[in-house]
């Protein structure tokens, strides 16, 4: 499908398991290049569920927005972790202000609110974190997914068919 496309996965330790594996075998079903991006707090991170551990391809300090076409948040307790690390929130600016596709599910948000791209802009997400999502300008809707623009947003995992869907198309 993709000819030559490239799309990264955030990695932080904690992420929601399903939410990464689902989404890189679809990429890669698709013949989308998939570069793991990690924080660079360690060189290898685990799910919250112990399910997988993945290596980094690159940190997020060394890797350069213009050489993919998207970015994958997976949630779980991960993108509160990013968040610490400004390389990670900078890429994401970076690959935003760029118009790549920026996709994040059920916490993955949260990495959005800290790279100050959701002001006006309608998104979904993992419920609890609605509030932020709000009080960082953006419009929040309880709906499976979102597509305002360059952002694709997600609640859950039960969503992860049409999202990992709404990222190819995009793509």
């Amino acid at each position: 499908m993709p000819d030559g496309k490239r799309i990264a996965i955030l990695v932080e330790e904690g992420f929601e398991d399903s939410e990464l594996i689902e989404s890189m075998k679809a990429m890669k079903n698709t013949d989308i290049g998939v570069l793991i991006i990690g924080s660079g707090s360690r060189e290898a991170y685990t799910g919250k569920r112990g399910i997988i551990t993945v290596t980094a391809d690159i940190t997020a300090g060394e890797a350069n927005a213009e050489t993919f076409d998207g970015v994958i948040i997976p949630g779980g307790y991960a993108p509160d972790k990013m968040r610490l690390h400004q390389p990670m929130i900078d890429l994401v600016r970076k690959a935003h202000d760029q118009d790549k596709v920026i996709a994040a599910i059920c916490h993955g948000p949260q990495l959005l609110i800290s790279a100050e791209i959701v002001r006006g802009r309608r998104v979904t997400s993992w419920p609890t974190i609605a509030v932020d999502l709000r009080n960082a300008g953006a419009e929040w809707v309880d709906a499976p997914i979102v597509q305002d623009g360059n952002i694709i947003t997600a609640r859950r995992p039960a969503d992860l068919p049409r999202f990992n869907e709404a990222i190819i198309q995009a793509i």
